[in-house]
């Protein structure tokens, strides 16, 4: 099957120092990737270049097939419209409300009529379960609330490729799990392609079609949880299971 996101020897640095060096790997339609990994080691990197937010040093990443940094401008817009990102602060915009939030997008991406967008909007936030704060600002509403307002704006689109940054980060066990619960609902009732940046283990376990992890510019293709729980790569093996002995924590003060 033909891959929806491949990368193909994807090379990033900044300075002569690499973030990420040679990352291959193609995910299916309608998979979903989750990358994990320590703080700071290309995770967030990754996710913007298959975003077309960060150009590659050297290498390609192909959308569909095309390489989405060679495209025409017009081309590469039309590709990008299929995509929603969900960043790890949400990147509301405070002066807007709720409901406002979830359309701008479609106003600006759309020839949709107001009623249409007004329609699509209320749909949106009921499948999210904040329909009843759409008249809110986000700083009226709680954190779990604003990242399910976070999803909503990003799936607006419905986009065929959804980029989820840290979308628990900050959020209790319980809301932590209702929210991965209902992105994997989402993703089976729209048939999208997830790839998703998170450093909590069970998060990653519960949404994973495939596990890939980041680390000193290392890409490690880990594929299904139950081989990424079996891995015995040393960093893999002690970032998985949160042991402080190992070689990520070698010569670091804790």
């Amino acid at each position: 099957m033909a891959g929806m996101i491949e990368f193909q020897n994807v090379s990033l640095s900044y300075d002569n120092q690499y973030i990420l060096k040679d990352v291959s790997f193609q995910l299916a339609p309608g998979k979903t990737l989750v990358l994990v990994g320590p703080s700071g080691h290309g995770k967030t990197s990754l996710l913007k270049l298959a975003a077309g937010l960060v150009l590659p040093t050297s290498g390609k990443v192909l959308i569909e097939g095309n390489d989405i940094n060679r495209l025409p401008k017009e081309e590469k817009d039309v590709l990008l419209k299929k995509m929603g990102m969900l960043f790890q602060k949400n990147a509301l915009f405070d002066s807007l409300k709720v409901k406002e939030n979830v359309a701008f997008p479609l106003h600006e991406n759309t020839d949709m009529s107001r009623s249409a967008i007004s329609e699509r909007v209320d749909y949106f936030l009921k499948e999210v379960g904040i329909d009843h704060a759409k008249e809110l600002y986000p700083g009226e509403i709680s954190g779990g609330m604003q990242k399910r307002l976070g999803i909503a704006r990003a799936l607006a689109l419905s986009p065929e490729i959804i980029l989820y940054d840290d979308p628990t980060a900050g959020l209790d066990p319980i809301t932590s799990k209702k929210i991965i619960e209902l992105l994997i609902m989402l993703k089976n009732k729209n048939k999208s392609t997830v790839m998703a940046v998170t450093n909590d283990m069970n998060r990653a376990y519960q949404m994973a079609d495939h596990i890939a992890m980041t680390v000193d510019s290392d890409f490690i293709w880990l594929d299904s949880v139950n081989e990424a729980k079996e891995c015995e790569e040393p960093r893999v093996f002690q970032f998985l299971r949160g042991n402080v002995e190992g070689p990520l924590t070698t010569n670091t003060d804790l």
